[in-house]
């Protein structure tokens, strides 16, 4: 028991081979001076409730400004719930490679708005025409398109959860291209 042991024995044969972790945080390890001020700062509490609300506001303008820049590059991290996933992702990026009557469809009823209040005849039945073939134009557009969309889950995301996005397509449709958050990704014409 309190023997030496056999000399032929080596000693890597006698540990256990270990696997190699990789390296690295990708981040440098920080100073101790570093270190000491982040624990110092994340220690210290406001003094006064003013100084309180400061931190707090100013804490939620970098979410924000977070959420927004998101908005603008389609970063899915900070994205809304209602706009996150693949298969939101998808739904934007058909919308956005095609043109959409729906699109169309605000502008149109502010003109329709506008001749209205012209009172002659002809008005009236161009304006009740125009009414009637904008409003069925975007809704046979919305059914195409909102077909296609589901097509093309089905085909890249076949587990996915449809649930939602039949109004998310019909509401980005309908919305102004250029007003559209999260801002388009794809061009007119390119591939989703």
């Amino acid at each position: 028991m309190f023997t030496r042991k056999n000399q032929t024995e080596t000693p890597a044969a006698a540990q256990p081979a270990t696997e190699a972790k990789p390296d690295g945080k990708g981040r440098p390890t920080p100073t101790r001076k570093e270190a000491e001020a982040a624990r110092k700062a994340a220690l210290k509490t406001p003094a006064t409730r003013k100084d309180l609300a400061r931190a707090d506001r100013d804490r939620r303008a970098k979410e924000r400004g977070k959420v927004r820049e998101a908005m603008n590059t389609g970063d899915d991290r900070y994205l809304p719930a209602r706009d996150k996933g693949p298969v939101k992702a998808l739904a934007r990026n058909v919308v956005d490679s095609r043109r959409n009557v729906g699109e169309y469809l605000m502008p149109v009823l502010v003109v329709i708005l506008l001749v209205s209040l012209i009172r002659a005849p002809w008005a009236v039945s161009a304006i009740y025409l125009l009414w009637v073939v904008t409003i069925v134009g975007a809704i046979v557009d919305s059914i195409f398109l909102v077909r296609r969309v589901k097509r093309e889950v089905a085909a890249r995301y076949p587990d996915a959860s449809t649930r939602g996005v039949t109004t998310y397509t019909i509401m980005r449709s309908t919305q102004i291209r250029r007003l559209r958050l999260p801002k388009p990704q794809v061009n007119r014409g390119d591939s989703y």
